[in-house]
């Protein structure tokens, strides 16, 4: 009869014998390896789960060379837009045993590199970036971690980093647009950060082009620029009154912008829709929940999480390099933007 004291911590050996298999079944079983029955896997997972046994990492990375750790870099932590992203990773990343380290590089590119070097320490299987540009600096320290690399919310032309996102020029295209068949002609756009190759540029490139498509003028006083924070909205609402150019819609960059659009357009005793229509980017869980709903842009923030850590781990297993892949954007109608008489 098997028996363990009530305080020991169980091992592999305790698994194996309780189970009645040899520790390498279990090990295998574990390491998803295979060479074993559905019956056998069934009990041996019934039985790690009566005894509460956790296999040792350092362990387990001796035996295999991994750590079942992924690492994850986010230009900024401090978002709804981070926090879903997040959200989807570490739910899929659970469900397979794996653990999640979170790196804030607040977009410094020493910082990332110093990241880089953390993570190569503690022998991640698999990177996920997450906003940032890859840059040649970070490449190179890639290239000598010698581990997949998926990057969110960002592309490189580099076949050997592949990309989860959706199409940002496109899905601004579709939301200008949108204030368009709404019967709006002047439209203005608060934008990214100028430099922001991921998101700003993209987004502005469709906004411009269905102006263009439309027969519409390009306006630069309509332009203000922000970090897709709250706060910056609210200052780029306060630009764009202040230059007392006419507009009668904004098409915002991101949920938080529009969000601090809105309450900025409040103060100056503005009413949205009636005499300002705005569209956000993002739909964060906030859009909602503001007066009115936002009308904005979803990205499938949760997904696009899920569907990265599924291709990391995929490679991670396998060696080869997995396919990028284009989520589907679509526009949440809700009450921020008014229909204006055709003209």
């Amino acid at each position: 009869m098997w028996l363990m004291s009530a305080n020991a911590i169980p091992t592999i050996r305790d698994v194996a014998k309780k189970a009645d298999v040899s520790v390498a079944t279990v090990s295998r079983i574990l390491n998803d390896l295979g060479g074993y029955s559905d019956k056998t896997k069934q009990k041996v997972m019934e039985t790690i789960e009566q005894m509460g046994f956790r296999p040792n990492a350092i362990a387990r990375s001796l035996n295999n060379r991994q750590t079942q750790t992924i690492g994850v870099l986010f230009p900024a932590l401090n978002s709804e837009f981070s926090s879903a992203l997040l959200h989807g990773i570490e739910e899929y990343a659970h469900n397979h045993r794996y653990s999640v380290l979170v790196c804030n590089t607040d977009t410094d590119g020493h910082r990332t590199l110093d990241y880089l070097q953390v993570l190569r320490e503690k022998q991640v299987d698999g990177l996920i970036f997450v906003s940032e540009v890859l840059t040649e600096a970070y490449k190179e320290e890639l290239r000598a971690m010698k581990i997949p690399v998926v990057l969110v919310s960002s592309a490189t032309d580099d076949p050997q980093y592949p990309h989860i996102k959706i199409d940002d020029r496109q899905a601004a295209y579709d939301a200008t647009n949108y204030l368009i068949t709404k019967g709006h002609r002047q439209i203005a756009m608060i934008s990214g950060t100028p430099e922001d190759l991921n998101a700003t540029i993209p987004r502005m490139e469709g906004y411009t082009q269905a102006l263009l498509d439309h027969g519409l003028a390009v306006n630069q006083q309509w332009i203000a620029y922000g970090n897709f924070f709250y706060e910056s909205g609210a200052q780029a609402m306060e630009q764009l009154l202040r230059d007392n150019v006419e507009f009668t819609a904004v098409f915002a960059a991101s949920d938080e912008m529009a969000i601090g659009a809105m309450h900025y357009a409040a103060k100056a005793g503005i009413h949205v829709p009636d005499q300002l229509s705005i569209i956000g980017f993002d739909d964060i869980r906030l859009s909602t929940m503001v007066h009115p709903p936002l009308s904005t842009v979803h990205q499938p923030l949760r997904e696009l999480g899920q569907e990265a850590a599924g291709k990391l781990l995929e490679m991670a297993k396998t060696g080869q390099v997995a396919t990028s892949l284009i989520l589907p954007h679509r526009i949440m109608e809700r009450q921020t933007v008014k229909e204006l008489n055709s003209l």
